[in-house]
């Protein structure tokens, strides 16, 4: 393979990486359809003060095995419905029953 080659198959796979988030589930309600809850640190512009930022994303769980509470980590993927565009890849820490 020429230099040229590798370079573009290597860009190539940089490029296929899939983004992923950890974040917990908050409602287990909807078939196959997870909403996990992400929550990010970011520094406040004027005070210089850490505020948390939070966002909702449905995620999709083919054998309805993660219940709400369960910490998951979750992948982008191809679109799946109008707002379902993640996957869940794995489980991270099981919900505490008390």
């Amino acid at each position: 393979m020429t230099a040229t080659a590798t370079t573009s198959a290597t860009t190539a796979a940089a490029a296929t990486t899939k983004r992923t988030l950890t974040g917990v589930i908050t409602s287990d309600k909807m078939d196959k359809t997870v909403t996990v809850l992400v929550e990010r640190a970011v520094k406040h512009p004027v005070l210089g003060k850490m505020v948390r930022r939070s966002k909702k994303y449905h995620a999709h769980s083919p054998n309805n095995e993660f219940k709400q509470g369960d910490t998951v980590m979750i992948e982008e993927t191809r679109p799946v419905s109008k707002t379902k565009a993640w996957a869940v890849s794995k489980l991270l820490e099981k919900a505490k029953v008390e």
